[in-house]
């Protein structure tokens, strides 16, 4: 071909694509240095932060209000279900995601508060205090005062350990992801945060004339444009930027995209490595054409391609360090060996979704109860050696079997679950060495500090899905905690 009978490139077109990525500094610090806009770390996508909500319950109660603290500390997105926003406020302050409901009356659990969640961790409780009344910010209850005449006020047990508990089972059980999914981009919600991850890389940078965009429509992402094989293109791609850090996929058997195509063939590629032009890790899939279907992208069959070649000597895909995802329509397959099903010209597909698949089952509703709720009524129980709310369950409305009732919905929902059932809780300093027990049979105290840094933990922990057990203090202060040995001691659920 002849120069004159070339397209025209557009260079202009090439310097925005290697400045949107970063690829030769000096163009950032210009164009930096023009818009007046600092480049810092904290403009980096974070892989390492869950994309997924964790949906607190009772967030202003004694444990909940240091739930959210916690999660929010280890990056997780935090959504505060609460029933008086301007205490919440108060309570939790104004960088907190609240949300009006009352798990007592089921038709305020709306799809907009139950949307993209990823766990629910439940610590709503009935309120009790002592007879003689209390303070308005509870310092009596809070500070473990020992009284021996507690009233419930307010609701009722019936009504908020067993009906309310049920009431967010049964909501969260319709919008919980698949077990063994992690969602990793959600397309449905379009989002800042999305637009300005994803950019256009086409084969304009290999001297090429395709285009492309990815748009962020109300429900969907629309991946389009036109490729043309004209100055040796053919070629049109989006990719993300680099996470910082990246994404931890270990442990999943792949990536799943939710897609609705145009009956080409496109390819996925995944990256370990930072480097602009570094390998990337590749699987082609066919579309089918105008419909919604679900592509499995196997971790294991993912090809290591260094520009449109197979590197023979590559290890395989480094499933702890996903840095950044691309999705590309190429006229070449892999070695110079054509794509059976490209046709030049327009194209495109839309996107919902990407996934991680496969993963062993984590928790997904963590819900805070009691120890001694299958104590009342027990044959050969002593009740002068138990706690006052097994004393006392008649009288305070049978609290504890309320409670037990609870944890009962949450087994037979199908839910992935963790039942913890702490001892007495006590405002004191967290921090000491835990007790796991299981049966129903152990007294003690426990920091709320220590439940809610028990609740967060156990998000991450497979051994400890659909198990019920109590938890205890011990003696000593300690500074680190094996989380998986814990667990591993326990049994699950029959």
């Amino acid at each position: 071909m002849t120069d004159k009978n070339r397209s025209q490139w557009d260079l202009g077109r090439f310097i925005k694509t290697l400045t949107y990525f970063e690829v030769i500094p000096f163009l950032n610090w210009v164009q930096q240095l023009i818009q007046g806009r600092p480049q810092d770390n904290r403009d980096r996508p974070n892989g390492g932060r869950n994309v997924g909500v964790i949906l607190v319950a009772g967030a202003t109660g004694g444990v909940g209000k240091r739930v959210v603290k916690r999660s929010l500390e280890r990056g997780y997105k935090v959504r505060a279900l609460v029933r008086d926003i301007d205490k919440a406020r108060s309570t939790l302050g104004n960088d907190v995601d609240l949300v009006v409901a009352d798990i007592t009356k089921p038709e305020t659990l709306t799809p907009v508060i139950m949307a993209n969640i990823e766990a629910v961790i439940c610590c709503t409780a009935v309120r009790v205090q002592p007879v003689e009344g209390d303070t308005a910010d509870r310092a009596k209850y809070y500070q473990g005062v020992k009284f021996y005449q507690p009233e419930i006020v307010g609701d009722t047990p019936e009504n908020v350990e067993y009906q309310g508990v049920k009431n967010l089972v049964q909501a969260a059980a319709k919008y919980l992801p698949q077990a063994n999914e992690k969602l990793i981009f959600d397309f449905t919600k379009p989002s800042a945060e999305l637009k300005d991850v994803w950019g256009a890389l086409d084969d304009v940078v290999m001297g090429g004339v395709s285009a492309s965009n990815i748009q962020l429509l109300e429900n969907t992402a629309l991946f389009a444009g036109n490729v043309s094989t004209e100055n040796s293109g053919g070629f049109a791609s989006v990719r993300t930027k680099n996470f910082d850090p990246p994404f931890n996929l270990s442990g999943y058997e792949g990536v799943k995209l939710r897609v609705k195509g145009d009956g080409q063939r496109y390819k996925i590629f995944l990256r370990t490595d930072t480097k602009w032009d570094g390998i990337g890790y590749a699987y082609s899939f066919d579309m089918v054409a105008n419909t919604w279907v679900d592509i499995h992208v196997p971790f294991k069959d993912l090809v290591p391609v260094f520009r449109a070649k197979v590197v023979k000597d590559a290890p395989p895909i480094e499933q702890s360090r996903i840095c950044s995802f691309q999705l590309m329509l190429s006229k070449f397959e892999y070695d110079g060996a054509l794509n059976p099903k490209f046709s030049p010209g327009g194209f495109a597909f839309q996107l919902e979704s990407i996934k991680a698949y496969g993963s062993e089952n984590l928790p997904q509703f963590i819900l805070v109860s009691s120890a001694g709720v299958t104590r009342p009524g027990r044959p050969g129980i002593n009740l002068d050696e138990e706690p006052p709310a097994v004393r006392l369950n008649d009288q305070l409305g049978g609290i504890l079997t309320w409670k037990l009732k609870g944890e009962d919905s949450l087994r037979t929902s199908g839910i992935p679950y963790t039942i913890i059932r702490p001892c007495a809780l006590t405002e004191e300093a967290g921090g000491k060495e835990l007790i796991f027990e299981q049966g129903d049979n152990i007294k003690g105290k426990i920091s709320r500090e220590d439940v809610a840094e028990l609740c967060v933990q156990v998000l991450k922990v497979a051994k400890a899905c659909n198990v019920t057990f109590e938890v205890k203090e011990g003696n000593n202060t300690v500074n680190y905690i094996d989380w998986q040995r814990l667990f591993s001691y326990l049994e699950q659920d029959k």
